[in-house]
């Protein structure tokens, strides 16, 4: 049998987050991140008071923005109640100053929007939510259907729950196909959804016209 190498390097990741964040976004990826090998990840805001999540879910930053280091990795994820920071000028100057020098430039879900206003998107390929892809597309930004667009540094994920695929893309790009095979193992990530409906291509255009009006009914926020 093979022995796993243990020489592995060590990257510093950034996530940022903020009030009315999807937290799942960054939980996915958070959760992919916190078994890789030899990594130190800062969740990041201006403050280190808690953070409330559109879905009510509270997450403490262990790291503000001017303590933050240079990071390997820069992710941020989206949220229905984005909208109320996607100008802040502190945040995209600090997106801004992270992704000029990092390894990797990342996000899930609605997080795209704000690499794009931070200026990180020009002339990439970038994923978003499928509600999502026109919004981003006004930004000057080719976005991608698939779960997942690498392009060269950038790596994005699409909606939510594609935070798991998009942690282990960065996993495998940072340590190696196995270490990301055996985080997938180990997070026993095998999705056998009930419902084969989860991208607008499988749904159709009745249940994305429904889907529409439920998130408008019931959110009361565009994502």
């Amino acid at each position: 049998m093979t022995e796993l190498s243990t020489d592995w390097p060590h990257y510093v990741i950034g996530i940022v987050i903020y009030p009315g964040m999807t937290t799942l976004d960054v939980v996915g990826p958070q959760t992919v991140f916190s078994g890789l090998p030899n990594v130190d990840i800062h969740r990041v805001w201006k403050t280190l008071e808690p953070i409330t999540g559109d879905d009510g879910m509270v997450i403490v930053p262990d790291t503000t923005f001017a303590d933050c280091p240079p990071v390997d990795v820069i992710c941020i994820g989206g949220g229905r109640r984005q909208s109320a920071v996607i100008d802040d000028a502190e945040l995209l100057d600090f997106l801004k100053a992270q992704g000029d020098q990092a390894k990797f430039v990342t996000s899930v879900c609605g997080g795209s929007e704000f690499l794009a206003k931070a200026g990180l998107l020009e002339g990439y390929r970038a994923a978003t939510h499928w509600a999502a892809r026109p919004l981003l597309a006004k930004w000057g930004v080719e976005v991608g259907t698939e779960r997942v667009v690498v392009d060269r540094n950038r790596m994005t994920g699409g909606g939510v729950t594609a935070g798991i695929d998009f942690g282990l893309t960065v996993a495998e790009a940072l340590y190696g196909e196995d270490i990301a095979k055996i985080n997938q193992l180990l997070m026993e990530y095998d999705p056998a959804p009930p419902y084969d409906v989860g991208s607008p291509e499988k749904a159709g255009p009745e249940l994305i016209d429904k889907a529409m009006q439920y998130m408008a009914q019931t959110m009361g926020a565009t994502l």
